[in-house]
């Protein structure tokens, strides 16, 4: 397949190529759908373009909006995480009733009959422990 060193290398720095191509137009495409301030239109010719003719377009790209780039993805982040960390608080919030009112709940239960004394004691140390 190879003949010398040098085709070798050659083949080797073709493939480095088209997967730093690639990388770039994953990254490329991100940032255009990521990107709030491009409208409908403005995505759709920069797809189109990209798509049409895939290097000029990437280089264009990172030219013309190549700066804003990653303002663009650290907004996303810190939507991400101001997200997920209002998620957590809800979930911690209605997850942690105190014990005196898991007992209380336990006590209704147990005065209801849906429960043994023994399952209320151990509901009652589990909300203690």
């Amino acid at each position: 397949m190879f003949n010398d060193n040098g085709s070798f290398l050659l083949a080797l720095f073709e493939f480095f190529l088209f997967f730093a191509w690639f990388m770039c137009l994953f990254w490329v495409f991100g940032d255009i759908f990521r990107s709030s301030d491009l409208g409908g239109g403005g995505k759709t010719g920069w797809v189109i373009f990209v798509i049409l003719v895939p290097w000029l377009g990437v280089l264009v790209y990172l030219i013309a909006r190549g700066g804003g780039m990653q303002q663009r993805q650290l907004e996303q982040a810190r939507a991400m995480h101001a997200a997920q960390a209002e998620y957590i608080q809800s979930v911690a919030k209605s997850s942690s009733t105190s014990a005196t009112d898991q007992i209380a709940s336990a006590k209704s239960l147990l005065d209801s009959g849906a429960i043994t004394q023994s399952e209320f004691d151990a509901l009652k140390a589990k909300a203690l422990a």
